[in-house]
């Protein structure tokens, strides 16, 4: 089924006149930039030299933040851990101003 460009583009605008409640698993996905010279000998795996981090919502976070960009204002419901991961990810919703409900297991 192909979908027509102004349809495409009608779609696209009446983001912006939605509320959307995400529920789901909210994870944080954590992303290593480095280089890697060797294997380990121990096991087959590359041995690297992380140089940079970068953090963001993951799992309903994702799709919450997805829909956000799109214009959509974004409520998200799930559960958060009080561990330094959970800590992080609270501070990134926020930041990313998606409505959410602090909780912890």
């Amino acid at each position: 089924m192909k979908i027509q460009n102004n349809r495409f583009e009608e779609i696209l605008k009446g983001f912006s006149q939605k509320n959307i409640l995400v529920i789901g698993d909210l994870l944080m996905d954590a992303y290593f930039w480095g280089k890697t010279e060797r294997i380990s000998p121990e096991a087959p795996v590359p041995i690297v030299e992380v140089h940079r981090t970068n953090f963001n919502p993951g799992g309903a976070g994702n799709v919450a933040l997805n829909l956000s960009k799109l214009g959509s204002k974004v409520s998200v419901l799930g559960l958060i851990g009080s561990d330094a991961n959970g800590v992080t990810l609270t501070d990134l919703l926020k930041k990313k101003k998606l409505i959410f409900l602090k909780s912890y297991n």
